[in-house]
């Protein structure tokens, strides 16, 4: 359709470009946003817009409708993907937060092995389009039972919110002498006196994340950490021909490698530590696609084996990063700082199917760029501070 052939070949990939270039914006925004006005109204806005511009993109008479609503999806999904887990994660206590955060990724790797049937099931490309913006619908209906997140309500002053809301979970914890708990008092006041005595003019921004030293420091690396991440994995997803599978059994199959991926990192990350994890998976990535370009051709069931393994190294790196981020961060700043990264590392989704053009100059390029921007960024993790059975950060003092 549109003659998007020979010459203009570019362009399928180009629809990929866009769609990133979107999540890109939308990490920014949602990012700020969830800060400032809440995690679940932000979250809400983010899977309402889902749905109308998912359903416009099926709806597209034109190359130009289409790249623009395909834009627009990926600014309202950004918010969905930066937007759950942190807020998962700031209602568990820290026995849990591994646990919270694997659980959440496991239904994206169910999510991506469903896509897979459903693609292939699905062949008519409008009508796919609406197949997979359909569960947006379910996930609206299911926010009704979602509360807002208790540290932000209190590190935004709304104490009394944040008890109603709390109150409510001891209840249904059986916990009955929650009531009485004097140290969430303290804490509340303690947090709210430093919300009232923030500089003039305080309210946190991007910059916030670079005017302190540590946090400037955490900035960099995991912003390199996530470019890594995403390049390395994006590239791989969309390379689905290239590891001698069909099309959409290679998504499946990577779906399905993505699930024992996950519960090993579970282990791992417990064990080995946040930092350790993350490091190595990232290396690994990048050895698993190096080793592709020195594997012959003829090679078939070798290629796709190691393929496989990468696949589920980078997964396991995907996940681990977000569980990271979000626990190297304060809460008055973590959505920024989930949003910084989460741009960061959409810049390395975007930049990761333009890639493949490079195989005009020499036909192993593209996987030998993404060998080596994994195994640089990966080395980089192994600079950031360790968070295994660490409180959560509420203030930017408590991270310097």
């Amino acid at each position: 359709q549109w003659d998007l052939v020979c010459e203009q070949r570019g362009l399928n990939q180009a629809t990929a470009t866009f769609f990133f270039i979107g999540v890109t914006m939308g990490a920014v925004v949602f990012g700020y946003l969830s800060d400032r006005f809440g995690r679940k109204a932000m979250l809400l806005l983010s899977l309402v817009c889902s749905v109308i511009f998912g359903m416009l993109s099926a709806a597209s008479v034109s190359y130009s409708m289409l790249a623009i609503m395909r834009t627009l999806t990926g600014v309202a999904l950004s918010g969905v993907s930066l937007i759950v887990l942190p807020l998962g994660m700031e209602w568990v206590d820290i026995q849990h937060r591994t646990f919270s955060g694997i659980l959440t990724s496991i239904f994206w790797s169910i999510g991506n092995m469903l896509l897979a049937m459903v693609a292939y099931l699905v062949r008519e490309w409008h009508w796919l389009l609406v197949a997979v913006t359909g569960p947006c619908l379910l996930s609206i209906v299911c926010l009704w039972w979602v509360p807002e997140s208790a540290r932000w309500l209190i590190a935004n002053g709304k104490v009394k919110q944040a008890q109603r809301h709390l109150l409510t979970c001891a209840r249904m914890n059986g916990r009955k002498d929650f009531a009485e708990d004097v140290p969430l008092t303290m804490y509340a006041q303690r947090i709210v006196l430093q919300w009232q005595h923030k500089k003039p003019g305080g309210s946190y921004s991007y910059i916030s994340l670079f005017r302190t030293p540590v946090l400037r420091k955490i900035s960099l690396c995991s912003g390199a950490v996530w470019f890594g991440v995403a390049f390395s994995y994006y590239g791989m997803s969309m390379n689905l021909t290239g590891f001698g599978l069909n099309m959409y059994l290679s998504q499946f199959v990577f779906g399905v490698i993505e699930i024992p991926a996950k519960m090993i990192m579970y282990v791992v990350m417990n064990r080995a530590g946040r930092r350790q994890s993350q490091a190595w998976a990232l290396i690994l990535t990048g050895l698993c696609i190096g080793a592709n370009v020195i594997i012959p051709k003829p090679f078939t069931s070798l290629r796709s084996v190691v393929a496989i393994m990468g696949k589920g190294f980078s997964e396991a790196a995907f996940t681990a990063v977000f569980l990271y981020t979000s626990e190297l961060y304060p809460t008055v700043l973590r959505q920024n700082g989930m949003g910084y990264t989460s741009f960061v590392a959409r810049l390395g989704g975007a930049l990761a199917p333009l890639v493949f053009l490079l195989d005009e100059v020499w036909r192993s390029l593209p996987e030998v760029t993404y060998c080596c921007v994994a195994v640089c960024c990966g080395s980089v993790a192994l600079l950031l501070p360790e968070t295994l059975n660490a409180h959560l950060p509420e203030g930017i003092e408590d991270v310097e």
